[in-house]
């Protein structure tokens, strides 16, 4: 089920080229992502219901939910659910709003730096859908965007069979304040976001998670100079578990499960420098997939990303998870926090027992938009800023400009830039 890698001996600076890396799949997801990008830009809402067809198997009159069938699911939520959304939005939003900040004023030597922190005018959240429906993401992404002022948020989320999207999902987004829902999914959702339709007007970012073609149509978009992104890749999902004998089994193998339950092309290992443990935690892991409803997911995912990695010692297995670079990283060893300075690259970190990455999901509030394939390298999760701009302003009077004139002139002149020279020069006349 893990397929066992020992990399007990093997010198640190050799450990990158032992490492199984993710796979993207290669020029094949560019170049469909490209076609679909270019029919969406040139057709519009006409190539988006083919493709809605074509991928989701229903074809669409309307492409936008009503705003009266978003209140109607969330009136007929169920108690229990409807209390854990509140929950859910509650703590998103005071997570979020603590990274709100007055906006920094600098003075020196008479030289004024102000900053203006401006919202986007209109933010695209994306949130898959197929093998399972994401409530959850819904808030992940709008929150964090309504905490940073932005006057207008959409919505795009694959349609199930019947053309419909599920009631959880229009219940979170009624909670979170959505502005407009589209029952669209994958790269022509991307491309009607960043292009425009005759239904779907065009946004300024696009954030959310997805499969390895939303991320991919993201990524294109962005280049193309059309939208912004944040930098991080928010593909299939990923952790990594690091482990040793005084770790629970059973709560090591099922967050080892958990993440890859989202289905194929994900990433699900363990790391641990005790061979026991690698023994007993991945049979309980083949014994939580035998069980398991989603079991066809879950393999999907382990057989081709799922490890369990034996190693010399703490520090080298951490070393392992900072060239992966995962979106989850649980610390489930006897001192975690004694790891934690060593962790330079992941998503996210949970530490303890008692602290499962399914917390992070839901309810812990930051947001599980976290970067995966690597991006954990540059990139962390969505925040507030990733939906503003800062924007300075700066401000001198006569006697400020002349104390730095002469250094404006000095590098205008090394440069060969003779009118920003004069631009100063003229102001001391």
């Amino acid at each position: 089920m893990l397929r066992r890698l020992d990399l007990r001996g093997v010198d640190r600076a050799d450990l990158p080229g032992r490492l199984p890396r993710p796979d993207a799949g290669g020029d094949e997801p560019v170049a469909a992502v490209r076609a679909i990008l270019e029919e969406v830009r040139t057709r519009g809402d006409a190539a988006v219901r083919d493709f809605t067809e074509r991928f989701d198997g229903v074809r669409l009159d309307e492409l936008r939910v009503p705003a009266g069938d978003l209140e109607r699911a969330l009136a007929r939520t169920p108690a229990a659910l409807r209390a854990a959304l509140e929950a859910a939005l509650a703590a998103i939003e005071d997570y979020h709003r603590a990274q709100v900040r007055e906006p920094v004023v600098h003075e020196r030597d008479g030289v004024t730096v102000r900053e203006l922190v401006r919202p986007v005018d209109r933010a695209g959240l994306y949130v898959p859908g197929g093998r399972a429906t994401y409530p959850s993401t819904v808030l992940m992404t709008a929150v964090p965007a309504r905490v940073a002022g932005v006057p207008e948020i959409v919505l795009c989320v694959p349609p199930d069979a019947t053309g419909r999207v599920a009631d959880e999902v229009s219940a979170a987004a009624a909670l979170a304040g959505v502005d407009e829902v589209y029952r669209v999914g994958g790269a022509q959702a991307v491309a009607a976001m960043a292009y425009g339709t005759e239904t779907i007007r065009p946004v300024d970012v696009i954030v959310g998670p997805g499969n390895v073609y939303v991320a991919v149509a993201k990524r294109e978009v962005a280049a193309a100079g059309v939208v912004g992104v944040p930098s991080s890749f928010t593909g299939p999902s990923e952790v990594v578990v690091v482990a040793d004998d005084t770790t629970p089994v059973e709560y090591a193998a099922i967050d080892v499960v958990v993440q890859a339950e989202h289905g194929p092309h994900g990433l699900a290992w363990l790391v641990t420098w005790s061979e026991a443990a690698a023994d007993k935690i991945s049979d309980a892991v083949a014994r939580i997939v035998a069980e398991s409803p989603r079991r066809a997911d879950i393999e999907a995912t382990l057989a081709e990303g799922g490890y369990a990695v034996v190693c010399d010692g703490p520090g080298e297995a951490i070393e392992i998870s900072n060239l992966i670079a995962p979106e989850h990283l649980e610390l489930m060893s006897a001192d975690p926090e004694a790891l934690l300075p060593l962790v330079r690259h992941a998503g996210a970190v949970f530490c303890g027992p008692w602290a499962p990455a399914s917390v992070g999901d839901y309810l812990a509030g930051p947001s599980h938009v976290l970067p995966t394939f690597g991006s954990a390298r540059f990139a962390g999760a969505l925040r507030v800023d990733d939906f503003v701009k800062h924007v300075h302003v700066v401000s001198l009077d006569g006697a400020a400009l002349a104390r730095v004139a002469p250094h404006v002139v000095a590098l205008a002149n090394a440069e060969g830039l003779p009118a920003h020279a004069e631009s100063v020069r003229i102001r001391g006349r």
